[in-house]
């Protein structure tokens, strides 16, 4: 067998491990718990989307987006702005997702939400990201 094939399998197996670590199912458990989520003071459209997240998604994604048992945290590194853009959110919420980062299952479209809900909700959500570190 050609070295550079070992070598490259080797790459891609030692990858693979370190993002099973990172990003598995393990992982999932220990970025679900909300109480560690900040909050910054809200007003405007920001504390609106919060109103409205209340209303369509803490069932799923939890208190102030830090996750539940039927949907991933919102306030992860998954979620930020250069990996999931607000046009990503828009889709996702309007049409719905495949699961992709968690074992929660595929994402139903929300009924009854607008694309104007939509975006106030991103708003409150990047704010929140913002105060948690995620750029």
């Amino acid at each position: 067998m050609n070295k550079t094939w070992i070598i490259g399998g080797l790459v891609l197996v030692a990858a693979a491990a370190l993002g099973w670590m990172n990003y598995g199912p393990g992982s999932r458990t220990a970025t679900t718990a909300n109480a560690s989520v900040n909050v910054p003071e809200l007003s405007g459209s920001t504390a609106e989307g919060a109103g409205l997240f209340k209303q369509f998604c803490v069932e799923c994604h939890g208190e102030n987006g830090g996750g539940a048992d039927k949907g991933p945290p919102l306030i992860h590194k998954y979620y930020e702005p250069n990996h999931h853009s607000d046009q990503a959110f828009i889709v996702a919420t309007l049409y719905g997702a495949r699961q992709h980062h968690w074992q929660f299952g595929n994402m139903k479209p929300v009924e009854g939400i607008s694309e104007d809900e939509v975006v106030k909700i991103i708003t409150y959500v990047r704010a929140v990201q913002r105060a948690n570190g995620i750029k």
